[in-house]
């Protein structure tokens, strides 16, 4: 079979072009028409949907703003600012319970009166001390303890003078009883407990020391003798002496 090709080649050049052509116009157009869709797309998310966000997110700042604004003293409690000023406030009322070492070292007595101690409790609220201990030397060692913190003053500065206070006050012995020891040794068991002074574990307080009223006159006699017998001659009426 024999074609014979009465197109010129020129003209085939020309409707090659055409159909390039029309390729080329066909593609810009979807190409455009795809940027359109897109360009339509993102302007209604950023004016449409994120308007909407937008909104909902302000209502729940407003509602989150109003519970925490209902909250009692909330500047007092989560600022930072309120937490830096109340260093020092937190600091001043903090007690140095350290110095409760210094009270033991001072109070127990010498044997043959010495105290042993089981439980040391301190009631900052109440400035109470409550101790539980034990002496060999039965009642005598537990009024001699006694009579040693009745008699124990506590000398501190103020930043200016030295100032001197009691140790204890309200003094009373408790729940008292024979028990053995670990070692077997037969010993009074007790419970005593004091009101101390404030100005003890007071951070305020300075160069605190704590010492025996009555150490020139430490024995057992005038320990354990109750200090109520011993009083101020009383006037003779008559003038006689």
């Amino acid at each position: 079979m024999i074609e014979i090709n009465l197109i010129p080649d020129v003209k085939q050049e020309l409707i090659k072009a055409q159909r390039v052509r029309s390729t080329v116009i066909s593609g810009t157009i979807l190409i455009g028409l795809s940027s359109v869709a897109i360009v339509t797309l993102l302007a209604v998310y950023a004016f449409g949907v994120q308007t909407v966000r937008s909104a909902l997110a302000d209502d729940s700042i407003k509602k989150g703003s109003a519970q925490l604004s209902s909250v009692a003293d909330l500047s007092k409690t989560l600022t930072i600012q309120n937490q830096l000023t109340m260093i020092s406030t937190i600091h001043n009322s903090t007690k140095i319970d350290s110095r409760l070492f210094d009270v033991l070292q001072a109070i127990i007595p010498p044997t043959p009166n010495d105290v042993q101690i089981s439980t040391f409790k301190i009631d900052s609220s109440a400035k109470l001390i409550t101790i539980d201990g034990q002496a060999v030397n039965s009642y005598a060692a537990a009024e001699v303890f006694k009579k040693t913190i009745e008699s124990a003053q506590v000398s501190y500065s103020d930043g200016k003078n030295t100032q001197t206070v009691g140790l204890a006050t309200n003094v009373s012995t408790s729940n008292t009883s024979y028990g053995e020891d670990a070692s077997g040794v037969k010993v009074l068991r007790f419970t005593i407990s004091f009101n101390y002074a404030p100005e003890l574990l007071a951070p305020s307080s300075q160069s605190v020391k704590v010492t025996i009223a009555n150490q020139g006159n430490a024995t057992d006699s005038y320990l354990g003798v109750p200090k109520s017998i011993f009083v101020d001659r009383a006037k003779d009426l008559g003038g006689a002496n």
